[in-house]
């Protein structure tokens, strides 16, 4: 009997060669968008999940809180780590990583003779390889970083680095930093954990990781639990730790009691987050990088199940409108014998195997599209993760079940039909059916509608971040990376490119809008207890001029005072200090950048500078302290430089010659900070493009199926289209009846997604503190689009029909 419905069905496919092109095309369209988003959400929810142990790992994270605020963060003071050990048993192991800011800004290191650029600087304690548990290729894990200036190189780094040769013994020196020996290789980390390396130094001999603190925040912690611990014992065991430890730093630094510290609205909450969670559920200050987006996932879970689902239905409707074409068939079938399960079977039998070729089709797509999928979506997927023998049951197992629910509804209608009246040429759809395909196509046009206004939102609101005025110009703004390379020659270097032509005005900074690199400082004013905790950047004279920033009182620094211990405030920053016209006062800060351990140092206001976003509009402006770069002996980190040229390019050449003569060895780096302001939403800009393509495809394929339903409609209504036209329709006439119930049903999928598509943006825009509003417009362009769509598909077959002489369709039946 199978072998017989196989036949049958293969003649039945390759007879109908149009119909079974168009309904491949669609089933294979809507299973290659399927599988490309299963490869996106399989990847990104593979994070972490490699590591052996990984279950029993978990990340000390911090909530600060401050009077009237908190802030999360991924750093917390590095001493906890052999606090939360000693005084919690449930602890069997510590470790710590730290950055030393962006881990993938390239770091200069000088390896026989030659200058070379390396990234993926880290520094681990020596007990790194116990918590994570990575296997060595060369060294003793227990040993490799147990002395200082050692360093565990990746494979691939040290095959860079030294060849074939053994690089155990090798030494290489980090300039501006120590020589480092190598003592151990371990295997190239994958790139699905939330922090990658290809060099960790030990922490052994360096100042901040050996000093106690428990309250300034600089290391990533991880614990790693007993087996069969539950976090949730250990993390009601952190306040006590908290309480014991942290008392005397907070008396010591902020000259009050811990209880009247907490009493005046601050305190430190620590929690633990499970290594797998972290890619997409952490997004706390300085992460290592900007994670995933848990809601992005799922949202494009669903769109995948739709998409798919759209599919489907598509072939529903085209195969219903085939059902007149084989009503003779099933007639003939059911007077020789054929039962209504026999016929069933036959029908799914031809779905199964359509969709088993799409699957094939599919496959074929999904290797076209991948690169360009990987470039929308910020990606490295392969095809080897789905073709494996372990997916490959899968992926059959899917197209089958595809296949059955596909085809499921027009097995049931045909297999339905009475012989005597489909012998005749009597038959006709039941209302049952009609609700249904008509439920059907609202379905489809509501998820397409659905689709359509998400994209709308999702650019508007990046059109939204570009335009939004930030409170300084980013545009023509080139930033020259490293300049701490520079060192006593900083004021030199950019005096000399200031002279340039092409420059309008030249600024250092440690760290640029949209960077990590500001750091945390806490301020009280005198005379008062209560402290404010911000961000901090140092500039010189001429910074916020070269970024057009818009002072508000006061006066930048300059070159004409001893503005060493001058501060610049934000608007923010002089609110939440309770300073309406802080000009000429005082306010001391218990951080000391001249001297470690030092006493506290007292600034002296002399401006507040209109707020500005110095991070991205995920988060509100916080508070802003602004130092003098003399603090820090004139070497910035970044030299900013405002061109005027039409050419920005030859001015950067111009700058790159000047910068070779002062460090011949060492390269130039530079961006446009427009660029960078850009990039900090990436994450956006794919959910945008990959929003906007999924709804093309879903319209598109929606219309396959308003198209299938068209002409099983107009075929039902042949008699009646002949007759209007004897009784003296006009062509316009008929197509407008024809139509009419067709926008219907498209108007009826608008009233139904706006709502949904309404909330589920919403919550989307929750995730930024400056937002849009979701106007009326947004569904007006929607439900106009897929209205014209819909008339366009629909039209045709009207048109068609309206043409059709009256006397071919009477003779019809």
């Amino acid at each position: 009997m199978l072998r017989n419905y196989l036949k049958i069905a293969l003649r039945n496919l390759a007879k109908h060669k149009v119909n079974t092109a168009i309904n491949m095309a669609g089933l294979a369209i809507g299973m290659a968008c399927c599988l490309l988003i299963v490869l996106y959400v399989t990847d990104e929810l593979s994070y972490d999940r490699h590591w052996s142990n990984g279950d029993r790992i978990y990340r000390m994270a911090l909530e600060r809180i401050y009077p009237g605020r908190s802030t999360r963060y991924a750093i917390i003071p590095p001493s906890y780590a052999q606090s939360v050990k000693k005084e919690i048993p449930e602890i069997e192991q510590t470790t710590r990583v730290f950055t030393f800011g962006n881990n993938q800004q390239p770091t200069l290191i000088k390896l026989d003779g030659r200058t070379l650029e390396e990234k993926g600087f880290l520094a681990v304690d020596s007990t790194f390889f116990q918590v994570f548990q990575i296997p060595l290729l060369r060294g003793q894990a227990d040993k490799v970083l147990s002395r200082p200036n050692t360093v565990v190189l990746t494979e691939s780094t040290a095959r860079r680095l030294f060849g074939n040769a053994n690089p155990i013994g090798k030494m290489f020196e980090v300039i501006q930093g120590p020589k480092l020996e190598v003592t151990g290789i371990c295997p190239d980390p994958t790139h699905n954990a939330h922090f990658t390396f290809n060099f960790l130094s030990s922490t052994r001999g360096f100042p901040l990781a050996e000093q106690l603190n428990h309250i300034s925040f600089a290391a990533h912690t991880y614990l790693l639990l007993r087996p069969n611990t539950r976090p949730e014992a250990v993390e009601a065991k952190l306040p006590t730790v908290v309480e014991k430890y942290a008392a005397g730093e907070v008396e010591r630094t902020f000259g009050v009691s811990y209880p009247d510290y907490v009493k005046a609205g601050n305190g430190y909450f620590y929690f633990l987050q499970p290594l797998p969670a972290i890619h997409l559920d952490s997004h706390l200050e300085a992460e290592y990088q900007p994670n995933g987006s848990r809601s992005l996932v799922s949202i494009f879970s669903i769109i995948a199940a739709f998409v798919l689902l759209i599919a489907c239905i598509n072939f529903m409707n085209l195969a219903t409108a085939r059902s007149s074409e084989r009503a003779r068939e099933v007639g003939i079938r059911k007077s020789l014998g054929s039962t209504k399960q026999q016929l069933a079977g036959q029908f799914l039998t031809e779905s199964v195997l359509l969709s088993l070729a799409s699957l094939l089709v599919a496959g074929v797509l999904v290797s076209a599209l991948l690169t360009p999928f990987n470039t929308l979506a910020s990606k490295s997927l392969t095809v080897s993760s789905l073709v494996r023998w372990e997916t490959l049951p899968l992926l059959i197992g899917g197209a089958v079940a595809v296949g059955l629910l596909a085809g499921s509804y027009p097995a049931g209608v045909l297999s339905a039909f009475e012989p005597i009246k489909v012998l005749k040429g009597r038959f006709s759809s039941t209302k049952q059916g009609h609700w249904l395909r008509n439920g059907l196509v609202v379905f489809q046009f509501a998820i397409s509608v659905l689709l359509i206004v998400s994209t709308i939102v999702v650019f508007s609101q990046l059109n939204f971040i570009q335009q939004k005025e930030l409170g300084f110009t980013k545009e023509s703004v080139v930033t020259v990376k490293s300049a701490f390379f520079l060192g006593n020659n900083t004021e030199a270097f950019k005096q000399e490119i200031a002279k340039l032509s092409g420059i309008a005005s030249v600024g250092g900074t440690s760290s640029a809008p949209g960077e990590e690199g500001f750091f945390g400082i806490t301020f009280r004013k005198n005379g008062d207890n209560e402290t404010v905790t911000g961000k901090g950047c140092a500039v010189d004279e001429q910074y916020l001029q070269t970024m057009q920033m818009t002072m508000l009182a006061g006066r930048p620094f300059s070159r004409q005072f001893n503005d060493s211990l001058s501060v610049i405030l934000n608007e923010e920053a002089a609110w939440q200090l309770g300073m309406s016209n802080p000009i000429g006062k005082q306010i001391t800060s218990p951080d000391n950048f001249t001297q470690q351990d030092g006493p506290p140092i007292t600034y002296t206001v002399v401006g507040i500078v209109r707020n500005f976003h110095f991070g991205s509009l995920h988060q509100h402006i916080s508070p802003l302290f602004i130092l003098n770069d003399r603090i820090f002996r004139r070497t910035d980190n970044q030299v900013a430089i405002r061109v005027r040229a039409d050419n920005p390019s030859a001015v950067v050449s111009q700058v790159e010659q000047v910068w070779k003569r002062y460090l011949p060895d060492q390269p130039f780096h530079y961006s446009y900070l427009a660029a960078d302001w850009s990039d900090l939403y990436k994450s956006e800009q794919v959910a945008q493009r990959i929003f906007g393509l999924f709804a093309m495809l879903a319209i598109f394929i929606a219309c396959m199926g308003l198209l299938g339903l068209a002409m099983y409609v107009i075929r039902l209504r042949t008699k009646e289209i002949g007759i209007r036209k004897v009784l003296g329709a006009s062509t316009p006439g008929l197509v407008a009846l024809l139509s009419k119930d067709f926008l219907k049903l498209v108007l009826i999928a608008i009233v139904i997604a706006s709502p949904i598509a309404w909330y589920v943006m919403n919550r989307w825009l929750q995730e930024f503190a400056y937002k849009i509003d979701i106007e009326w417009w947004m569904f007006a362009v929607a439900g106009l689009l897929a209205v014209g769509i819909a008339v366009l598909t629909v039209s045709f077959q009207s048109i068609k029909a309206a043409l059709t002489n009256p006397i071919t369709s009477l003779r019809s039946e």
